[in-house]
């Protein structure tokens, strides 16, 4: 894929992450998608920060919506080749301090297979 068919489906994704629309959010992932975040981490230890397939993707980020609803994400800049985004964004919650993340997506064939959080 072209470096701007990736950042097309990451702005995809911003925008069904800030709608907490959980539907079009999976919708951008393969059916066995890997996800790792050190939040995952702290919240689910039995992961060890990763989570596999759509029902996982699922739980995690209903349960995300719930608790912070909220929960934006800011774009600040999209790097992209033909196989991975790197995109960095702040996390905006009411009432907590803004925090800088970095996120990697791969893609293939048009859909989101690992992703991968950095965060303090």
């Amino acid at each position: 894929m072209k470096p701007e068919d990736m950042k097309n489906i990451t702005k995809l994704w911003f925008k069904a992450f800030n709608e907490h629309d959980l539907e079009n959010l999976l919708e951008l992932y393969d059916d066995n998608a890997q996800h790792f975040s050190p939040k995952l981490k702290i919240r689910e230890p039995e992961t060890n920060g990763l989570i596999q397939g759509k029902e996982a993707l699922r739980k995690w980020w209903k349960d995300c919506f719930e608790r912070l609803p909220t929960l934006k994400y800011q774009v600040n800049k999209l790097t992209a080749d033909s196989e991975q985004v790197f995109m960095e964004y702040t996390r905006k919650v009411d009432g907590e301090d803004d925090m800088e993340i970095g996120e990697v997506l791969e893609i293939k064939c048009g859909k989101i297979v690992f992703s991968r959080v950095y965060h303090g």
